[in-house]
């Protein structure tokens, strides 16, 4: 008897697993229906189990590629959206295109005008350094009138100078608002 149960337990585990090829699972079912005919009600059951193993990997294999259909479709259209809205946003920058241009164009104007007033800055810084440098010197012979000339060519150019800062701080702030406006115009 322990053989026989022995047997059994054996074939109920390679049928559930699987592991004996159709034939001889066949011939090691009658083999053991006709050693223990009761046990047929247990091989009936595992036969309904295993079809319903069957139908359920199935149904999930359906399921997976309806799914793996609908992912595909998912992904055509996100692709696609992703054209159209790339097409819009290219559309909707180009109409901020001639400001953007004009506040440009006006940040390199400003620049170089910025550039001109310093370069003639620094210009009237030399040439009244030079006058100052030439009114110390004790070894120059100058003459009243010729005192009076220099010191009033360095109080123009001192005003002059006071004239070109004021301008200068001016231009300064106006382009670094210039160029405030050209990095809230960028998209």
């Amino acid at each position: 008897m322990m053989r026989l149960s022995q047997l059994m337990m054996a074939v109920a585990l390679c049928g559930m697993a699987g592991c004996s090829p159709p034939g001889q699972s066949e011939k090691l079912r009658k083999e053991v229906l006709s050693a223990d005919p009761p046990f047929a009600k247990v091989l009936d059951r595992r036969d309904e189990l295993a079809d319903k193993i069957t139908l359920l990997q199935r149904e999930l294999a359906l399921k997976k590629s309806t799914v793996e259909r609908r992912v595909a479709q998912l992904r055509a259209e996100l692709r696609e959206a992703k054209r159209e809205v790339a097409q819009k946003v290219r559309q909707t920058a180009v109409q901020l295109k001639p400001e953007q241009e004009r506040v440009e164009l006006a940040v390199g104007r400003a620049a170089e005008e910025l550039k001109t007033k310093r370069a003639h800055r620094d210009g009237l810084a030399r040439s009244i350094s030079r006058i100052r440098k030439a009114l110390g010197d004790k070894s120059a012979t100058w003459t009243a009138a010729d005192r009076s000339r220099l010191a009033q060519e360095l109080d123009d150019l001192a005003r002059e100078t006071q004239r070109l800062d004021q301008e200068l701080a001016v231009l300064a702030k106006h382009l670094r608002l210039l160029k405030a406006k050209r990095l809230l115009l960028r998209l």
